[in-house]
């Protein structure tokens, strides 16, 4: 699974029928993204809702 795969702002639209980011970020953050890959994205936010309930047990 890609870092893509699991950020918060990675969902499903329907008019597209496909994944798509909705970060919102400029030409050179997205170039940065394409040129330096999900690793470096600033953006990115754990899309897991339980990671915090799993850590207070």
């Amino acid at each position: 699974m890609s870092q893509c795969e699991s950020c918060a702002y990675y969902v499903f639209d329907e008019d597209f029928d496909e994944y798509v980011c909705e970060a919102d970020m400029d030409e050179d953050d997205y170039g940065r993204l394409l040129t330096e890959g999900a690793a470096a994205c600033r953006y990115y936010r754990d899309g897991d809702e339980y990671k915090v309930v799993r850590h207070q047990i």
